[in-house]
């Protein structure tokens, strides 16, 4: 069974920072491309940042360049999201996913075909 589980949300103070976990089972992970994304309220789920396997292509969304940095350890499984300088937009649901072989971009949901099932974080301002 494919499994996604983020962990690490919660409640901050707008400039505060948070550190995002996701844990994947060895098949899901081992050679994978992982992403994140994030839904708030009423909006379509947004592309946040990616990484290849070995970590030599990452993407960021232009909204969080500069203020999430991410990573993973694939000894252990999992893929990280660094996020400092929290702002209020910055509040959703946060999603890890991995990015599908066959995918033709790297920012769009559709190109990626397990998800976890989100972790909340709220930024109050």
């Amino acid at each position: 069974q494919v499994q996604l589980v983020e962990s690490g949300g919660g409640l901050v103070q707008a400039g505060g920072s948070l550190k995002l976990s996701c844990a994947a089972s060895g098949r899901t992970f081992t050679g994978a491309a992982m992403g994140w994304f994030r839904q708030a309220p009423g909006t379509e789920r947004e592309f946040v940042a990616a990484m290849s396997w070995g970590g030599t292509i990452i993407y960021y969304a232009d909204s969080v360049k500069g203020r999430f940095t991410i990573s993973r350890d694939n000894a252990k499984n999992t893929v990280y999201l660094q996020m400092n300088g929290l702002k209020a937009d910055d509040t959703a649901v946060y999603y890890c996913a991995r990015r599908a072989a066959s995918g033709a971009s790297w920012r769009g949901p559709r190109d990626y075909d397990y998800w976890g099932r989100g972790t909340q974080v709220t930024v109050s301002s």
